[in-house]
């Protein structure tokens, strides 16, 4: 009778079961199963941190190991994908929303250093004296240099209430000392657009030093008020500038090419191509155009300058652009943290990616390619700007073009035209003129009451010998020895300076660009293109 069977049958499927089960078990390591399924995963990283959570000798802190993990993951990927901490989330974004305090520097940790990128204009770095390039190896009297503090503890260190102070000690190239600076914490100006004026009746300057969500109400606006003047020509300044928004620097391109024009397109793996096209919308598509850039202008000041080539708008004048070509989305997680992921690629018109090479994702080469620039020959020699004859483009008005590495220039304009004597140049990277306009500018506060405007001031206001004397005083308790003849060499350069700093503690940029232009070598080289 079959119910006799029942017990052996029902035991022997047993039996097959659990030798079948534990066959599959062991079979995983190799990539071998009885039973496959299409898109069976493992997650190791969230098993591994199971185990050590479960099994581990000591206590851990969850959160930071997964954060450690995150981090290296996100860095190994290329040089621009980032992790962004909970604790740094409100104040790397409100550097381009517009309202975050602090001391006014832009830093990267550098083997183990913190390294000044950049200060924020008239922010309390860049009034204190800190430059870009210097190490800030103590805070507060403690040493942070080579000391594996993490970059969330340096911000915290750094970061305070308005109108409180910090002590820095910094190691600048070239002082055999390190240098003390009082950093008093302040509201960090959040502008975009440095200055806007006109050089004479038909030619206008403007300064972009970044792409904020408001850059290009900004230039609208600055533009809408220069043509009132009289604009015909136009000078934009993108040197220095690091980048921002995506969307920003096709608002800026807008202004300048015609409707329906391509200004750029995004594309990757997952992100199929996407155009983006000028509109009538643009206050400067007729008149003459020069734009430049440097070795730092990157990302969205790329894309303009791209656009600006590309369409035969305009004219590129001074050094290869620093070569950043990635497009990155933020994506936040639910504790605050956030990730600055790399999703695709963008293309200047002609289809150039000016993406410079990077073999070893977030490697320490992709940063000092820049320093190696400065060490070869190519910033004083087009020659030596390395060109890939792979990527060779040319725009509809028949100009050849360049990809890979950056914007190349139609004008070169070589670091070294118009460089200070060795005197001057001590004196400028120890910020030493900065310094003494603010002391002279802060005790003479009466005196210059009577300029109304900054033309005014720009147009009528001399250094005189006496102050320059005071001024070599100066320079010599701070340590600088120079010859009678060094200093005869750098006075037109020095005063001009002098006079530029002093200005633009009364009448802010209004005054200082239109005196240090005065002896900007690729602002008069473009002045002399234009004309």
């Amino acid at each position: 009778k079959p119910a006799i069977y029942l017990p052996i049958a029902f035991s022997l499927v047993l039996i097959l079961g659990l030798f079948l089960g534990s066959h599959m078990i062991n079979s995983q390591d190799s990539g071998w199963s009885l039973f496959k399924t299409e898109n069976r995963t493992f997650n190791r990283l969230v098993d591994v941190l199971n185990l050590i959570q479960q099994d581990y000798v000591d206590e851990i802190d969850t959160e930071e190991i997964t954060k450690i993990a995150v981090k290296n993951i996100i860095e190994e990927l290329d040089p621009h994908s980032e992790y962004i901490p909970a604790s740094q989330f409100a104040e790397v974004n409100d550097q381009l929303k517009g309202n975050f305090e602090g001391i006014g520097i832009q830093f990267r940790m550098v083997k183990d250093t913190i390294v000044v990128i950049k200060t924020i204009a008239k922010g309390p770095s860049e009034k204190a004296g800190i430059m870009a390039g210097d190490r800030i190896v103590q805070v507060n009297g403690k040493t942070v240099a080579g000391k594996g503090i993490s970059s969330d503890s340096i911000v915290s260190m750094l970061k305070g209430k308005r109108n409180t102070e910090v002590e820095v000690s910094v190691y600048r190239r070239g002082m055999k000392n390190l240098l003390d600076f009082t950093i008093t914490r302040d509201k960090i100006p959040t502008y975009s657009l440095d200055v806007a004026y006109m050089i004479d009746d038909e030619t206008g300057y403007v300064k972009l030093n970044k792409f904020s969500a408001t850059t290009g109400d900004e230039l609208h606006k600055a533009l809408i008020d220069l043509k009132g003047e009289g604009l015909e020509k136009l000078i934009l300044d993108l040197r220095g500038n690091g980048g921002g928004y995506l969307s920003e620097s096709i608002r800026v391109s807008d202004e300048f090419i015609k409707d329906d024009n391509l200004i750029v397109y995004t594309e990757g793996k997952n992100r199929p191509r996407r155009e983006q096209k000028a509109t009538a919308y643009g206050s400067f598509h007729e008149g003459d155009l020069v734009i430049i850039i440097d070795e730092m202008s990157a990302s969205a000041s790329e894309i303009v300058a791209g656009a600006v080539q590309d369409n035969d708008r305009g004219t590129i004048l001074g050094r290869r652009s620093f070569g950043k070509g990635l497009v990155q989305e933020q994506m936040q997680f639910k504790n605050g943290a956030a990730i600055r992921l790399t999703v695709a690629r963008y293309y200047t018109p002609t289809g150039r990616c000016i993406q410079k090479s990077y073999e070893n994702g977030n490697n320490e080469d992709y940063y000092l390619e820049i320093l190696n620039r400065y060490q070869g020959e190519e910033m004083n020699n087009m020659d030596s700007v390395p060109k890939d004859s792979t990527r060779i483009y040319v725009t509809n008005g028949g100009d050849t073009v360049y990809g890979g590495g950056g914007i190349y220039p139609d004008i070169f304009i070589p670091l070294k035209k118009g460089l200070p004597n060795e005197l001057a140049q001590k004196i400028i990277r120890q910020g030493l003129i900065f310094r003494f306009a603010f002391q002279y500018a802060d005790r003479n506060r009466e005196q210059f009451a009577r300029f109304d405007s900054a033309k005014d001031f720009v147009d009528n206001y001399q250094v005189n010998n006496a102050l320059y004397n005071e001024f070599k005083t100066f320079t010599f308790n701070q340590g600088i020895k120079g010859t009678s003849q060094q200093f005869k060499e750098a006075k037109p350069m020095l005063k001009t300076r002098m006079k530029a700093f002093i200005g633009r503690n009364f009448f802010d940029d209004q005054a200082f660009y239109p005196v240090i232009h005065q002896i900007d070598v690729e602002f008069q080289e473009a002045l002399r293109f234009l004309n």
